[in-house]
């Protein structure tokens, strides 16, 4: 994800919605939409706003139960096997 993010018009977003649902899927990056009268808001995938969310949530909640959740993630990432340099990343760090 880069560090500065995309901006448009309100109007060029009426006018461009679906176009501009398909880059921020396929680029995953956010697309703020600035408004004239209000306060700026963003385009993000559904999926990427989920994931933020839980890294919100699991920052927020105590060391032990962070540490858990951590391991029962890894577990559950090494039996559904998925890719092999992710699988052996794992590994070394254990």
């Amino acid at each position: 994800m880069s560090l500065t993010l995309t901006q448009v018009t309100y109007t060029e977003a009426q006018a461009n919605l679906d176009e501009l649902c398909e880059q921020v899927i396929s680029d995953r990056e956010a697309i703020v939409i600035t408004r004239k009268d209000g306060e700026n808001v963003a385009l993000i995938a559904a999926d990427e706003l989920s994931s933020l969310l839980e890294t919100v949530y699991l920052l927020r909640s105590p060391p032990l139960r962070w540490a858990q959740k951590c391991r029962s993630l890894i577990k559950c990432f090494e039996a559904s096997k998925g890719p092999k340099r992710w699988r052996l990343a794992l590994s070394v760090q254990k």
